[in-house]
């Protein structure tokens, strides 16, 4: 007869549910959290990236994204002319510079 009918055991009360203000003070809580944790250090790291972007002079040597290393030959607006060897000039966008590299890094290179 067990087989067909499932045995009833005691159980505890069900937990009662949270408040509908523990709720709404969860969700503003959780977004200053993610404000500071991913939000705020992204906007520091993109303010000192334009700031370095903006201090690239030529004679300046720079990694790109991509992993080039060169020497700065030419500034222009949005675009950089690269030395990468002697002779040959690549350009790229000014935004892919991810960092300057101490000179004579190039030549050691």
């Amino acid at each position: 007869m067990s087989l067909l009918i499932s045995d009833a055991y005691a159980q505890a009360a069900p937990a009662a549910a949270p408040s509908s203000t523990m709720s709404l003070l969860m969700l503003p809580l959780m977004l200053v959290v993610f404000y500071f944790l991913l939000i705020r250090p992204q906007q520091k790291r993109a303010k000192e990236h334009q700031a370095m972007l903006s201090k690239i002079a030529t004679g300046d040597e720079v990694v790109t994204t991509g992993g080039i290393l060169g020497r700065v030959a030419d500034v222009g607006d949005g675009f950089l002319t690269l030395e990468i060897a002697d002779g040959v000039r690549i350009k790229v966008q000014k935004a892919q510079v991810s960092q300057l590299v101490p000179k004579g890094t190039y030549k050691s290179a």
